[in-house]
């Protein structure tokens, strides 16, 4: 888009007419030259009247430039007719004076019978024409016809050379439509020499699918685009799309959408996806790609974000009944206007038809999240080459909309897994892989985190489940054994926690036998403990009584020695001397 606007700025200089055609002021720099002719060339139904009218509307309607339409092959009416199917209301801009339809019969019998003529007669009826309604736009169509009874090749371009130099006296910004010639771009191969501007319409059908592209092959005085851009016409008119690729120039953002699965967010760093960048989820069938799809588009429209779905291989109607096993009810958003479907089979149009329609729905809904399921079919619409430059322009235009995309990918299985069809994989900015894995008789899917730029992601392998609630993601059981999902995985968990159930039940019995003995070992020792208090109790009482019996018998002693009334009496107790009495 800046490639553009400087273009626009240095060409400043040089007076544009405006086509107001989508797309196609964009690619020749602000519009056809003013006051000049420009030559519409292409093979017979490649649209070179349908742009022809649309110019000379969209000046009447848009830019208040009225216009002359010069036809000598369909009548007013039937032009009327033709064009009204794109919303084009000829009746009405005539009745206001802004256009002037004139239909000139030309029959090659009258002319040989009055001999040869001159356009003197031509230019005085498309002068009036001119003049009558102030007009500053002309469409002849087509030349061939104009000049059908000229036999003589010097008088032919003669003529045309004073045709386009009478166009550019009454400074009328002209389109002149010509059939396309043998070797050449016109069949008297002389107009796109005296043309200030030449434009290609190309029709083409390969393999059986029709594609229609447009080329700018030449204007005098200012850049403009070179490459073949592919153009659409449909209820809505004439669009051409600009782009080759955008290039490297978008603004990114810093804010994170969730993917719709709260552990896959985990495993984005806890946040989910950037907004405005592209994830890529491959895998091969039946691995739950659409499903993840679906995810976003549920989560995205839970945010009140307005999402677009292309669809290559499945109807709205099979899509949204077959979301409904996993709990997602897209019908809703289809009724809120949030969600739209677009379903066809990749090769009912060709590649550059695709991205065109594309460009155009993403212009009219302007959504904040694209799904396209699966990339890998447009191949069918194409070639590999082709399709991967059509990605190419596909994500840049995206991204240049800041737009979410999501891509999903079908991997062949006699294929390296980790690439894709379209040899897309290292411009996306999330890749997803989603694999089976086979053990014990059973097929079970896991995902795991290829890349995801700018942030910290997991690097586990994490086993996918489709549930009625949703989708869910959980760790993968990694053992001696390996890898284990599914019923094996619940198996190992079920003999690890009889296992972990076996330990703790006898961790608690040696905790019980410890118990046991230590109450036993603390009541003998309190056992003890009481004996040994008895028996130093009896032999403090057994102490105390020997005390008591020997001041017995030393009492018994001395009572006796009263009796006898001895002299001296020796203590046996104390060893003293007392005189006693005889």
């Amino acid at each position: 888009m800046k490639a553009v606007q400087k273009m626009g700025k240095e060409n400043r200089s040089l007076p544009k007419a405006p086509t107001g055609i989508q797309g196609l002021d964009e690619i020749t720099g602000g519009g056809f030259p003013r006051g000049r002719p420009t030559l519409v060339c292409g093979s017979a139904g490649a649209g070179k009247t349908l742009l022809a009218m649309e110019f000379l509307v969209r000046g009447a309607t848009e830019y208040n430039e009225p216009g002359v339409f010069m036809a000598f092959e369909e009548t007013a009416p039937e032009l009327t007719q033709n064009v009204r199917s794109l919303g084009f209301d000829l009746d009405e801009l005539g009745k206001e004076e802004k256009l002037v339809i004139d239909f000139v019969r030309i029959e090659r019998s009258e002319i040989d019978e009055t001999g040869d003529y001159d356009l003197e007669g031509l230019f005085i009826r498309l002068g009036a024409a001119i003049d009558a309604i102030g007009a500053k736009r002309v469409v002849l169509d087509t030349i061939e016809n104009l000049f059908a009874g000229l036999q003589n090749e010097g008088i032919l371009r003669a003529e045309l050379r004073r045709l386009f130099r009478w166009l550019k006296d009454r400074g009328v910004t002209a389109v002149i439509t010509a059939e396309r010639g043998e070797g050449a771009l016109t069949r008297h191969g002389l107009e796109e020499y005296v043309s200030d501007c030449v434009i290609l319409l190309d029709h083409r059908v390969t393999d059986q699918v029709s594609t229609r592209r447009l080329r700018i092959v030449k204007y005098r005085g200012t850049a403009h685009g070179t490459n073949e851009y592919p153009f659409l016409i449909d209820e809505d008119g004439f669009s051409v799309l600009p782009v080759t690729s955008l290039g490297l120039h978008h603004q990114v953002s810093e804010e994170r959408i969730s993917s719709g699965v709260p552990r896959l967010d985990t495993m984005l760093g806890g946040k989910g996806f950037y907004r405005g960048t592209t994830i890529l989820v491959s895998g091969t069938a039946g691995t739950g790609k659409t499903s993840l799809a679906a995810s976003f588009v549920d989560a995205a429209c839970q945010r009140a974000e307005r999402c677009l779905y292309f669809s290559f291989e499945e109807s709205p109607s099979q899509l949204i009944r077959n979301m409904r096993s996993i709990g997602l009810n897209l019908e809703q958003w289809t009724k809120k206007k949030l969600l739209q479907f677009h379903s066809s089979r990749a090769t009912f149009y060709g590649l550059e038809m695709h991205l065109a329609i594309i460009h155009k729905i993403v212009q009219e809904f302007q959504p904040q999240v694209v799904v396209l399921d699966p990339v890998g079919s447009l191949i069918q619409a194409g070639n590999q080459r082709d399709a991967h430059t059509m990605m190419i322009r596909l994500i840049d235009f995206l991204k240049q909309r800041g737009v979410t995309a999501f891509l999903t990918n079908l991997t062949s299985g006699g294929e390296a897994l980790e690439r894709t069809d379209v040899e897309i994989s290292s411009i996306v900015d999330t890749w997803l892989f989603m694999r089976d894995v086979e053990l014990d008789g059973e097929r079970n899917r896991a995902l795991y985190v290829l890349k995801s730029r700018g942030m910290a992601h997991s690097n586990q392998l994490r086993e996918f489940l489709l549930t009625p609630q949703g989708v869910d993601l959980l760790d993968v059981y990694v053992g001696p054994e390996g890898v284990l999902t599914g019923s094996s995985r619940l198996s190992q968990e079920a003999r690890e926690q009889a296992a972990a159930l076996a330990r703790r039940q006898e961790a608690e019995r040696r905790d019980r036998d410890r118990t046991r003995k230590r109450e036993a070992l603390e009541a003998r020792i309190a056992a003890l403990r009481k004996e040994f208090e008895v028996d130093e109790a009896e032999a403090e009482t057994a102490s105390a009584e020997d005390v008591s019996r020997e001041n017995m018998i030393a009492n018994n002693r001395e009572a006796m020695s009263r009796l006898r009334q001895a002299d001296v009496v020796k203590d046996g107790v104390n060893g003293k001397q007392r005189k006693g009495v005889r």
